[in-house]
């Protein structure tokens, strides 16, 4: 799986005039260029910053923004305001801008000079006048932005910077995605259907289906010294189930999950993709369900979901590369049950078999069982518990005329007790503000049951993807009350089909 963020950057632009003249220009340029490299050496921010020239006419502007929205390596423009910038000559180039946006309202110096402060100084650092009038025109045009506001010393500024670099890195995989469905969705499921032609207008990700038996071929072109080595790479890697190992009772199916794992590789890689869905219902000439395979994968970046959902396996591999780098992981989801006596009321999610080891605990273990569904062999798997610790939730909806993403705040929590006997990969949590008015919500929203967790991402990012986009976001946190949330989604019903008619 290639890097979301290699060769990747952000240009920070600059607006300016030349009412000052040349001089003060120059010290435009020297603190612009000074703040665009604070930002390039943040930690936070995961790609590079690139500083360009002073923009102070509108023909300068509009070809930049033009070339940043035809440049395959820029993802994003981080603008600032230094001095008074007129706006009306930004007007050409946002309208022309495709690339996202952030509007950073800062100063060369977090610090005010009280003792010598003059006039000079004040013509030259008036940002706090300039952005204004940058965010008049953004507003008037209706400009999709992020905005941050602070000195970029301030390590809570080069966060909020961060957050957005990594929804810009989200859009630009969106805009290359390709994702293939092998099979259709799961037979009479209404939430996993949606419309991929809107979806590739807006986001960009082209979704294509392939018959089963084309994955069939792929597997059966499996060498044995392929299957032979990703086995014993298994045995290497993961606490095998002693059944499995070589030379025990059932090797064979480990050998049968590792050629799945080859030949699905094979076609993925092949054919550029760096999604895919998969179908219990529809297997060809499969053996076993993929299980292990599809978990690798994902470890690995791949986005994925089950019974044909292609609108999370989009969401899984675009929060994947946006969380690249990053502590934490970012798995495939399904709620399945609750606990729901009081005071330890939380939600037990899992999958059949494919919930991404990037959220386990500990080494996963690797292990055989009968699945019930799919009418194949016994199908290997991993088999862990999820790591504790803060999470968002994340499911996209087809609401007709528009996609939803819902977001549910969580903390992951350890089971209340081992379980044994739960041959799958599992993730419990309790959600924000609690299980009642979290499931409540949920409902309301219309939102999936399949889902992709983060323990890697925040709200912020999400929050700046669905800007980017224009996707609707229904966010549910500590603050979130039930009155409140079906209100605010009646607001988001008629701004995005009022929008969509200006």
């Amino acid at each position: 799986m290639r890097s979301a963020l290699v060769e990747k950057e952000v240009w920070f632009v600059t607006g300016s005039q030349g009412l000052y003249g040349p001089e003060t220009l120059d010290q435009v340029a020297e603190q612009s260029r000074r703040v665009a490299e604070e930002l390039d050496a943040a930690s936070d921010v995961p790609v590079r910053v690139v500083w360009k020239p002073v923009l102070t006419d509108a023909e300068a502007i509009r070809r930049m923004c033009q070339d940043a929205s035809t440049n395959d390596d820029c993802i994003g423009l981080v603008a600032w305001m230094h001095t008074f910038s007129p706006a009306r000559m930004w007007i050409a180039g946002l309208n022309v801008l495709y690339v996202p946006l952030l509007h950073l309202h800062t100063q060369a110096d977090a610090a005010l000079p009280w003792a010598t402060l003059d006039m000079d100084f004040m013509n030259l650092n008036q940002a706090a006048h300039g952005d204004r009038e940058f965010g008049y025109v953004q507003s008037r045009l209706g400009v999709a932005r992020t905005t941050v506001v602070g000195h970029v010393s301030d390590p809570s500024v080069t966060a909020r910077v961060g957050a957005w670099v990594r929804s810009a890195v989200g859009r630009a995989e969106l805009r290359s995605l390709h994702l293939a469905r092998f099979g259709d969705t799961m037979r009479d499921v209404a939430v996993t259907e949606g419309d991929k032609v809107d979806a590739q207008v807006r986001m960009g990700v082209t979704v294509n289906a392939y018959g089963v038996n084309a994955l069939v071929a792929a597997v059966a072109d499996a060498t044995e010294a392929q299957v032979d080595a990703l086995a014993d790479e298994y045995e290497a890697t993961y606490r095998v189930d002693p059944e499995l190992r070589r030379g025990a009772g059932r090797h064979g199916s480990l050998r049968e999950a590792a050629r799945i794992e080859v030949g699905l590789r094979t076609f993925l890689d092949d054919g550029g993709f760096r999604a895919f869905t998969s179908n219990f219902e529809d297997l060809g000439a499969l053996r076993q369900l993929p299980g292990i395979a599809v978990q690798r994968l994902m470890g690995e970046g791949y986005g994925f979901a089950g019974e044909g959902d292609w609108k999370t396996a989009t969401l899984l591999r675009t929060m994947k590369a946006m969380a690249e780098g990053l502590p934490g992981g970012t798995s495939f989801m399904e709620d399945y049950t609750y606990e729901l006596r009081p005071g330890k009321q939380k939600i037990l999610g899992a999958h059949m078999l494919e919930v991404c080891p990037s959220i386990a605990a500990d080494t996963p273990s690797c292990e055989v069982h009968p699945l019930g569904i799919g009418d194949r062999e016994d199908p290997v798997r991993l088999v862990f518990d999820a790591v504790p610790g803060p999470a968002v939730v994340v499911g996209m909806s087809d609401m007709g005329d528009r996609f939803r993403l819902t977001l549910n705040e969580v903390d992951v929590v350890e089971p209340d007790e081992p379980l044994p006997a739960l041959p799958v990969a599992r993730a419990v949590w309790e959600p924000k503000p609690d299980l009642r008015t979290s499931a409540e919500c949920w409902l309301q929203a219309g939102a999936p049951h399949h889902t992709v967790l983060s323990s890697a991402l925040t709200t912020d990012s999400v929050a700046d993807l669905a800007e980017t986009l224009g996707v609707e976001l229904a966010i549910i946190d500590a603050e979130t009350r039930p009155r409140r949330f079906r209100d605010e989604l009646r607001w988001n019903a008629a701004y995005h089909r009022l929008a969509m008619g200006l």
